[in-house]
């Protein structure tokens, strides 16, 4: 018999599927999943790690990321992997850095994908062989953004496209597709393409069909327009004929909570005919780009970057206007290109969208901004410490489901998201007892407690050890 490369003795074992946990010897082989074994059994092994009691579980998928250009400017992707995330999908709402024009003039809310000065793509082959030279330590899955699409197609982004543009568009999303590019996002409530119409999603998402990918979206409207939103982007994937998944599925504002129990219905109807998902990260503030608009919307707002005043990052947005003598509104006006938290959303509506059986988990952390949101760091420690164990609102099984064989089937990441015989080794190594975030507003890159061992394709999570994903 050849002996194993490595073997993970005495772990309790949670295998992605929502089953419940069973002690076993785990082993690995290159970079596949050798052996599973009663405890005792003790096959020879080149490392043996004695996990004495400690859960061993499938590496947690990333469903939504903005790491498209972190997997090639920090590929040790720490973030991520202190965490036990061995897989990100990249390209999340409307945004990719290709296919690009070189040297393309970006609208200012790109900032939350490219840092200042960063490069662009013009064909989405040329970003996968970048991230492929820089060898990040995760797995990558990207997808296109319908935003990148626009840009690179029309000089005016404040109407629909014109029917020779929306040729372009179909053309530029095919040849990505073929390049692998995995699906297609929007961010239809940001200010590229919320002046898109329904149709134009829709002959978009049909390219998909083909190749069974997803259409990805960051509805049009998360606050007063949310069941619209919501109504329009399942027309969108059940007119097209793809699977559609919600983005970061919440309701802004107070007046709003408590809509998510209407909209989850209204998944739940939906899927009589058609395949849906949903993503959420476990916080009720959210982070994206500072605007006027999103001044206007009220509540306590935090700065988290800012191009022209960086010195204003850390502040709340009512302190920066006090001191600069002007409302909130012209304050963001002056701090832009910025970004920034938003204190908008209920944890009623969290946990309601967390314990759905189709969400999934998605940090939507943005890897450059100075201050980042704590979820870059902290989403899926926090997942299982303080949702799982502490409060006990899902078990830790469907908690780790949902982090690995609900995405891996989602997204068609054939033999990863469980452990089983013959799967690729992403593995974690966790104390169920302590695992927990550490990443606050204040410290927002404190690495998680209790993840003691991540393992990408059957190698310690190191650079290089990441591959470059296709969905099948």
């Amino acid at each position: 018999m050849n002996q194993h490369d490595l073997a993970i003795i005495g772990a309790q074992i949670i295998d992605g599927t929502g089953a419940p946990a069973y002690t076993a010897e785990v082993y690995v082989r290159g970079d596949r999943i050798s052996a599973i074994r009663p405890p005792g059994t003790a096959e020879a092994a080149v490392e043996v790690v004695r996990a004495d009691g400690q859960t061993l579980t499938p590496g947690f998928i990333d469903v939504h990321t903005h790491d498209d250009m972190a997997l090639i400017h920090t590929p040790d992707m720490r973030a991520k992997v202190s965490q036990g995330v061995t897989t990100v999908i990249t390209g999340l709402c409307g945004y990719s850095p290709a296919p690009l024009p070189l040297h393309a003039v970006l609208p200012e809310e790109y900032g939350i994908l490219i840092p200042e000065g960063g490069q662009t793509f013009k064909r989405f082959a040329d970003y996968l062989n970048a991230v492929d030279a820089a060898g990040p330590a995760v797995n990558s899955l990207a997808l296109v953004g319908h935003s990148t699409l626009r840009v690179a197609t029309m000089a005016d982004l404040t109407r629909p496209a014109s029917p020779d543009e929306l040729a372009g568009m179909c053309r530029l999303l095919d040849q990505a597709l073929a390049d692998g590019a995995a699906g297609l996002s929007s961010g239809l409530a940001y200010a590229m393409a919320s002046a898109a119409p329904t149709e134009e999603l829709v002959t978009l998402c049909k390219r998909l069909v083909p190749y069974g990918a997803p259409y990805v979206t960051h509805v049009r409207d998360e606050a007063d327009g949310l069941m619209d939103a919501v109504a329009e982007a399942l027309e969108i994937g059940r007119l097209a004929g793809v699977p559609v998944i919600l983005s970061h599925h919440k309701a802004l504002g107070a007046r709003n909570h408590g809509n998510v129990a209407k909209t989850l219905n209204m998944v739940d109807a939906a899927c009589d005919c058609q395949k849906v998902g949903l993503d959420v990260y476990p916080y009720t503030y959210s982070s994206t780009s500072l605007t006027p608009e999103r001044a206007a919307r009220g509540g306590e707002i935090v700065v988290t970057r800012s191009a022209t005043i960086p010195g204003m990052v850390g502040r709340t947005l009512t302190e920066i206007a006090a001191e600069l003598q002007c409302d909130t509104v012209e304050a963001a006006r002056r701090l832009q290109p910025a970004g920034a938290l938003f204190h908008l959303m209920s944890e009623d509506d969290v946990r309601s969208v967390l314990i759905h059986p189709l969400t999934m988990i998605g940090s939507d952390g943005l890897p450059f901004d100075p201050m980042p949101h704590p979820r870059l760091w902290g989403t899926f420690p926090r997942v299982l410490g303080h949702y799982a164990r502490d409060l006990g609102l899902l078990s830790m099984e469907t908690a780790v489901h949902k982090m690995t064989g609900l995405p891996a089937r989602f997204f068609g990441l054939q033999d990863r998201g469980f452990i089983t015989e013959g799967g690729f080794a992403d593995l974690v190594l966790f104390d169920r007892m302590s695992v927990s975030d550490q990443a606050l507003p204040s410290e927002p890159t404190m690495g998680c407690n209790g993840v003691h061992h991540v393992w990408v394709n059957g190698v310690a999570a190191l650079t290089g050890a990441g591959r470059r994903l296709v969905a099948m």
